[in-house]
């Protein structure tokens, strides 16, 4: 028997993702765009739901309260992702809620002066302004690394070795939102799970009118189905006599949202009143937008791989880094309870459906900011019960964490310097955040509590998030470890051609500004 070619045992590196039906600026047909964003948009609800359903009852609000909260930052996230799409990076991604908000937040509901307001209306508002304000202060933050181009400064001592565990800890590092949640309700999280699966891939052939519909909306048909076998047995009487834990996670009737929705609210600034300032709440709040900020360059290089374009050039994501900026602005003008950051279940859509056009987010940008104006009916699809989100969360966070590690083709895997910093960057970015939140479980506050409230929020916000500490400690190795004799181990041969906006004829063709802007802001 002869001995293998070389080039039947390995695979070339490629730069573009090759499979996908449609790329960034290629657009499906009109009707399955519309169909396509509208998909995106019932899986933005997930995080858009969840996000104020926890902390708003903490506030001291309503369920009223909570709709408002919800319509709001589906508002400011349709507005936030037609920015990005058109002004920013113009990748293809959703700018939703984040959860690296959730600390300093907390924080915030925490404070003395607040929870000594007996009035709940009283002590709801005064919180969301404290947060409006924060949030408004910290944004500054984004606006000024980005427009300045300092981000693209540091994005210079990335390398492809560097990325592969920030990126992949964007998908890995939300586990805790897949299958621990799956299984508060396992008996419509595991149906919905298997579903997604067979539909989305053992199923992926099946065409009708030549279109692989079941590959294409695979989530939207699995989530209609598991979402009517649940309310079935929600009317079924099945959940009746069980724990108000279960009922919560598995009833399609226990969110309220529905009845407390007015039927048209348009959200506007400032309809909170105004922000309130405090110099500890906004540097606790900085961490958070710092956080959001390393997350989402970690997905703006997944979702470029996933709509089969070139890396993001460094000024191309320092803009979006800027344009990101603007929406926490909005966020905090507005009073949606939380910051903005790509998100990271809709990137893995892209893949999901092998469409990564860009028409089709910025429609689903338009169903965002439409069923928020009209309240019944967006609240009608923000019923759809948390473990059905989280089931499609399995599937869509791991495709974002696995093409964080195919940025690996582009190194020397056989060096032990990258075995090492690959290896403990990963490790060490799921293990310390895991560290902060079992401490945080037990002891009720994070292993940094000292007199000083914002320090405490400061580290505890950084050390939580797994692409952050994977950053910091990927980077910091990868530049000092024998770094002068490896730039061909850590792939920057190839990484080097992107730097710039004119390094590769083919980033005019995936990142130039629309209406001939690039005439006032030359790229560089």
């Amino acid at each position: 028997m002869a001995a293998p070619k070389p080039e039947e045992i390995s695979h070339p590196p490629m730069d573009q993702l090759q499979g996908l039906e449609y790329c960034i600026d290629s657009n499906p047909s009109w009707g399955e765009s519309i169909a396509l964003g509208f998909q995106h948009y019932i899986l933005s609800l997930g995080t858009a739901v969840m996000i104020p359903s926890f902390l708003v009852p903490f506030m001291g609000g309503t369920d009223g309260d909570k709709v408002r909260v919800v319509q709001t930052l589906l508002f400011i996230q349709g507005i936030n992702t037609l920015l990005q799409t058109l002004f920013g990076t113009r990748l293809p991604t959703v700018i939703g809620g984040s959860y690296a908000f959730m600390v300093p937040i907390i924080s915030i509901i925490h404070d003395s002066s607040l929870t000594s307001i007996q009035d709940d209306h009283v002590r709801f508002l005064n919180t969301m302004r404290a947060v409006q304000g924060a949030l408004i202060v910290a944004s500054s933050i984004q606006i000024i690394l980005g427009y300045s181009q300092i981000w693209a400064i540091c994005s210079r001592f990335f390398s492809p070795l560097g990325m592969v565990p920030v990126i992949s800890l964007v998908g890995f590092g939300l586990f805790d939102r897949g299958f621990p949640v799956v299984g508060r309700c396992v008996e419509i999280g595991i149906p919905m799970l298997i579903l997604f699966v067979v539909f989305s891939q053992y199923l992926k052939n099946f065409h009708a009118r030549q279109l692989p519909v079941l590959e294409r909306f695979a989530l939207l048909i699995s989530i209609t189905v598991i979402w009517a076998y649940a309310h079935l047995l929600t009317a079924s009487g099945a959940y009746r006599h069980r724990p108000d834990i279960t009922q919560v996670n598995c009833r399609t009737d226990k969110a309220n949202l529905i009845s407390s929705a007015p039927w048209i609210k348009i959200p506007y600034p400032l309809q909170w009143g105004a922000p309130t300032f405090d110099a500890g709440h906004a540097f606790g709040m900085m961490a958070a937008v710092l956080v959001s900020l390393i997350e989402s360059t970690g997905a703006y290089k997944a979702a470029s791989r996933l709509a089969s374009a070139t890396i993001p050039p460094a000024h191309v994501l320092s803009r979006g880094i800027g344009w990101q900026g603007i929406g926490i602005l909005l966020n905090g003008l507005f009073g949606t309870l939380t910051g903005s950051t790509v998100s990271i279940e809709n990137v893995g859509l892209l893949g999901s459906t092998r469409v990564g056009s860009r028409r089709v987010i910025q429609i689903s940008a338009g169903f965002m900011i439409f069923f928020s104006m009209l309240g019944k009916f967006g609240a009608l699809f923000a019923s759809i019960p948390f473990t059905i989100f989280a089931a499609a969360y399995c599937v869509l966070f791991g495709l974002v964490a696995s093409v964080g590690l195919s940025f690996l083709q582009f190194t020397n895997m056989n060096s032990m310097r990258n075995l090492f910093i690959t290896g403990v960057a990963l490790f060490l970015g799921l293990s310390v955040p895991e560290y902060f939140r079992e401490y945080t479980l037990k002891a009720f506050h994070g292993p940094a509590h000292t007199n000083a409230g914002w320090f405490n929020d400061f580290l505890n916000t950084i050390f939580s998030s797994s692409p952050t500490v994977a950053l910091i400690v990927a980077v910091f190795l990868d530049n000092t470890l024998e770094y002068r004799d490896s730039a061909r181990d850590r792939g920057m041969p190839w990484w080097v051609k992107f730097r710039a906006f004119k390094g590769d004829s083919r980033n005019e063709e995936f990142y130039t500004l629309p209406f001939n802007l690039n005439r006032f802001f030359p790229p560089s």
